[in-house]
C-alpha cells in the first residue's frame, strides 16, 4: 500500500517539515498492520529507529478520521521520565490535529487530571502503577474515560516481561477492557526482544486479538567497543590537600574522569549505592585537580527535581557534562547527542548491554561504549574462584552473544504469580466493593495472568486473607476489605507490585535530596545526590533524615548486586575461557588479564572438567548455570546430596561456583550426582521444613504453603539443573 498517501495530512506535513525523504521500513511495517488488519502489533526494531512515530502515525490518522468519544489511545510507559519525554514529542505532533495528549502519574498536577476526567479525549500516557490507582480509585469513571478506547501502546515492552509488573499491566488492561466493554488493539514497542513469538503471544493475552510480529532488523552497524581491566590499588598514596582517601584507589574512575573531559557521556553502574559512590569520587577528583564539577547523577531514589535537572542538562547541546546513572537512563528517554557510554563492570543481561549501547550512535554516528572493569587485589593464597576475572568474562560473553548470534534473553513469564494474585484480589475488591467468593473468583481467575492458578489455591488464599483480617465476610456472605486490608490499600505504595525497600527521605535545610534505605546513626555521613552529607537528625516516624553538606567521603561499596543472569551467558563465559580468540575490542590490560585467566583455567583443568580440586578434600564446582538453575543445584547439593555423598563446608558465589569439602573422588561424585538427579525427587524437598522464601513484594501476606509451592515449582529451574548434570557424565 502507499503508506504516505494513507497518512492524515497533518502527519504528511510533519514528515515534510522534518525533511524526511522517505519512510523508514519500521514505519511502513507498522502502518500496514494497523491500517489493514485488526491485529495487535509487536514492533521490534533497533534503538532510535523511530518506533514511537511508526506506531502513532497510523493510530493518529485513524483517530483524526473518526474521532473517538472517549480517550482513544492509551500509552503505557515503564518510567515517568519516559512518559514526560514522549509527551513533548506527541504533543507537538498532535497540536495541529486538535488531538489532546495528557499525562497521568504522580508528578502531574491535579488540575490537569481533573481536566481529563471532565473531557476525556485523545491520548493518555500513564504508568502501570497509575493505571492501577485509576482502576481502584476512579472505578465508576472508567466507562466514561475509555468507552471508545481503540489502541493501547506499550513502550519498552521488554522491561515488563521478566517480573510481576508485566503481569500487573496485563491484568489492568484486561480489567479496564471488561469494565469499559471495549477490545482495544495492543501495540508493543521494543529494541531488545529475545523471543518475538513468545512475546507476541504474551501481548495478546486477554486482548481478543492475535498479534502480528514485525521484527525490523537494520544492517549490522559498526560499533566502537572497548573493554579495559583496572586492578584496584590496595594502599593509595596520600595526596597533599586531598579532602579524603577512599578505601581503594580506583584507576578505573581516573580513566573515566580523563575520557569524559569535554564530552557528553553516560556512566552506567549496576546499583544505586555504587551510583552515589562513583559520582562522589568523580567530583572529588574534580576538586583535587581544581576543575569545575562536571558530573551529574540520575537514579530512582533521587527526587524528581534532581533527575529532571540531569535530563535537561544532558539535552542542552551546549553542556559537556556527564551523568552517572543506573538503569533509569537505559530506556529511550531523549537526552540529546551523546559521544560515548561507559559501563562500570558488566551489566547482567544482553538486553541491558544493547539498551545502554543504544543511547549513543544517533544522528549517523556509530554507537560507542567502553567497559571499565575493576578488580580488587587478590593474594597468592587466593582460591581459583577468587583469581578469575568474572566481570571481564561476563562483558565479553554479553558482547559475543549478540555479535555472533544476535541472541537476547527470552522473556521469563511467571506461571503461578501468587504475589500478584494477592495484589489483584485486593485491588478488585477495593474497586468494586463487596463480592461473593464465586463472583470474585470469576473476576480474578479468568484473567489471563492467572490461568494456571487452581480453584483450590485461590480458596487457600482467600481463607488466609480472612484469617489475617485482610478481608472480612459480611452477613450476606460477601467479601469486603478487612481492617488490615483497608490500611494496606490506602497507601500509595500498594499500587506497585515490585518490591521496594523501606525508604527515608533525605533533606537539607533548603530542599529534598532523595531517599535512602537503612539510615545510619546521627553523626554518620551518607552519600546522596553526588555529595557527602552529615546526618543531623532522623525522624523515624515520618521516615525523614535531616542533614548538612560537609567535605568528606563514604567508604566505597563495590559489592555484587543481585542480578538475574541467563544460563546462556554463563555458558558463553565458559567458552571465553576455553577458546583462544583474540577479541579486537580488548585493551592491553584486559587482553593480558584474560590470557592470564585462560592459562589458569588450563593449568587447573577447568577447561576439561566442571569440578576442580583446591587441595586436600576441598573442591570447587563450576556449573555454568544461570540464576534459577544455579539456585536449584545449590539446594540439591545441600538438601539431598550432602549427607548421602559426604559433602560439607559449602561456600557459594552465585551464580558462578560452589565450594565444598567431600570424601569421595571427582569421578564418583559426578556419577553419584547424576544418579541422585535422575530420581524423581519432590520439588518441595529442596526447601527446609520451616523455610518461607519471600521474594516478591506480597509474599509475606500469603499462606506459607503457596509461597513454598511457587518457589519450589516456578523459581527453581530443576530441568535446567538436570540437563547440566547429565552433560557431566557423557
Amino acid at each position: 500500500m502507499d503508506v504516505f498517501s494513507r497518512f492524515a495530512p497533518f502527519i504528511q506535513d510533519f514528515i515534510y517539515l522534518n525533511n524526511w525523504s522517505s519512510l523508514r521500513p519500521v514505519q511502513i511495517a507498522a502502518a500496514e498492520v494497523i491500517f489493514t488488519t485488526d491485529q495487535n502489533l509487536l514492533l521490534a526494531a533497533s534503538t532510535a529507529s523511530g518506533k514511537t512515530e511508526a506506531a502513532f502515525f497510523p493510530i493518529l490518522t485513524l483517530l483524526s478520521e473518526d474521532p473517538p468519544q472517549s480517550i482513544g489511545a492509551l500509552y503505557i510507559g515503564p518510567l515517568k521520565a519516559l512518559i514526560n519525554d514522549q509527551f513533548h514529542r506527541l504533543d507537538d505532533l498532535c497540536l495541529d490535529a486538535g488531538i489532546p495528549v495528557s499525562r497521568w502519574h504522580g508528578d502531574v498536577g491535579q488540575y490537569r487530571k481533573d481536566k481529563l476526567l471532565k473531557y476525556p479525549r485523545g491520548i493518555l500516557q500513564i504508568t502501570p502503577e497509575s493505571l492501577e490507582a485509576m482502576l481502584m480509585r476512579r472505578f465508576s469513571l472508567i466507562p466514561k474515560l475509555f468507552c471508545d478506547l481503540r489502541f493501547i501502546v506499550i513502550d519498552e515492552v521488554h522491561s515488563l516481561l521478566r517480573g510481576e509488573r508485566g503481569g500487573q499491566t496485563l491484568c489492568c488492561l484486561e480489567r479496564l477492557s471488561r469494565i469499559a466493554k471495549v477490545k482495544p488493539r495492543r501495540v508493543g514497542l521494543s529494541a531488545t526482544i529475545g523471543d518475538p513469538t513468545a512475546t507476541g503471544d504474551y501481548l495478546a493475552r486477554g486482548s481478543g486479538h492475535t498479534t502480528a510480529i514485525r521484527n525490523i532488523q537494520s544492517a549490522t552497524a559498526s560499533w566502537r567497543l572497548s573493554v579495559e581491566n583496572f586492578p584496584l590499588i590496595d594502599e593509595p598514596p596520600t595526596k597533599p590537600g586531598a579532602t579524603s582517601i577512599p578505601a581503594f584507589d580506583d584507576p578505573g574512575l581516573h580513566f573515566v574522569f580523563t575520557h569524559t573531559a569535554g564530552k557528553k557521556c553516560l556512566v552506567f553502574v549496576n546499583s544505586r549505592e555504587e551510583c552515589e559512590v562513583v559520582t562522589t569520587r568523580l567530583r572529588q577528583i574534580c576538586e583535587e585537580r581544581k576543575e569545575a564539577d562536571r558530573f551529574l547523577i540520575h537514579h530512582g531514589n533521587l527526587s524528581t527535581s534532581y533527575r529532571e535537572m540531569a535530563e535537561e542538562a544532558m539535552r542542552n547541546p551546549k553542556e559537556t557534562r556527564s551523568t552517572v546513572t543506573t538503569s533509569t537512563l537505559e530506556l529511550g528517554i531523549d537526552i540529546g547527542r551523546l559521544e560515548r557510554v561507559f559501563q562500570l563492570d558488566a551489566p547482567f543481561s544482553v538486553a541491558s548491554f544493547l539498551q545502554r549501547l543504544g543511547r549513543t550512535g544517533r544522528r549517523g554516528n556509530p554507537p560507542e561504549m567502553c567497559f571499565v572493569i575493576r578488580e580488587k587485589p587478590w593474594s597468592a593464597e587466593a582460591t581459583l574462584p577468587e583469581v578469575l576475572p568474572w566481570k571481564l568474562m561476563q562483558s565479553v560473553a554479553l558482547i559475543q552473544l549478540y555479535r555472533e548470534e544476535r541472541w537476547v534473553e527470552p522473556p521469563r513469564l511467571n506461571k503461578v504469580p501468587y504475589s500478584l494474585l494477592y495484589h489483584q484480589t485486593l485491588s478488585t475488591i477495593t474497586s468494586e466493593g463487596e463480592l461473593s467468593p464465586p463472583m470474585l473468583a470469576g473476576r480474578i481467575l479468568t484473567l489471563a495472568s492467572f490461568q494456571s492458578v487452581s480453584q483450590d489455591d485461590f480458596r487457600t488464599l482467600l481463607r488466609h486473607m480472612l484469617e489475617t483480617e485482610i478481608l472480612t465476610r459480611t452477613d450476606r456472605g460477601g467479601l469486603i476489605l478487612g481492617p488490615k486490608g483497608e490500611i494496606q490499600t490506602s497507601s500509595y505504595k500498594f499500587y506497585a507490585v515490585f518490591k521496594e525497600n523501606e525508604e527515608y527521605t533525605v533533606r537539607d535545610a533548603h530542599q529534598e535530596l532523595g531517599t535512602i534505605v537503612n539510615p545510619p546513626p546521627v553523626g554518620d555521613k551518607i552519600a546522596i545526590a553526588g555529595h557527602v552529607w552529615l546526618v543531623e537528625d532522623i525522624d523515624y516516624k515520618r521516615h525523614l533524615i535531616h542533614c548538612s553538606l560537609v567535605p568528606g567521603n563514604v567508604s566505597p561499596y563495590f559489592g555484587l548486586c543481585p542480578g538475574d543472569i541467563h544460563t546462556r551467558i554463563l555458558e558463553r563465559m565458559r567458552t571465553v575461557l576455553e577458546e583462544d580468540t583474540d577479541y579486537p575490542y580488548l585493551m592491553p590490560q584486559a587482553r593480558e588479564r584474560l590470557k592470564e585467566a585462560r592459562d589458569i583455567a588450563c593449568a587447573t583443568g577447568l577447561r576439561n572438567t566442571p569440578l576442580v580440586s583446591l587441595g586436600e578434600d576441598r573442591y570447587c564446582l563450576f556449573p555454568w548455570l544461570g540464576t534459577y538453575a544455579f539456585l536449584a543445584l545449590e539446594r540439591f547439593l545441600k538438601k539431598i546430596c550432602a549427607k548421602k555423598m559426604g559433602l560439607s563446608a559449602f561456600e557459594v558465589s552465585r551464580p558462578y561456583c560452589i565450594l565444598f569439602r567431600m570424601e569421595s573422588d571427582p569421578t564418583t561424585f559426578l556419577k553419584s550426582l547424576h544418579r541422585e538427579a535422575s530420581v524423581d525427587f519432590p520439588p518441595m524437598s529442596l526447601l527446609s521444613p520451616t523455610e518461607n522464601p519471600l521474594f516478591e513484594k506480597y509474599d509475606s501476606f500469603l499462606p506459607i504453603a503457596l509461597v513454598r509451592k511457587g518457589f519450589a515449582f516456578e523459581t527453581l529451574d530443576r530441568a535446567g539443573m538436570r540437563r547440566r548434570i547429565a552433560e557431566w557424565v557423557r
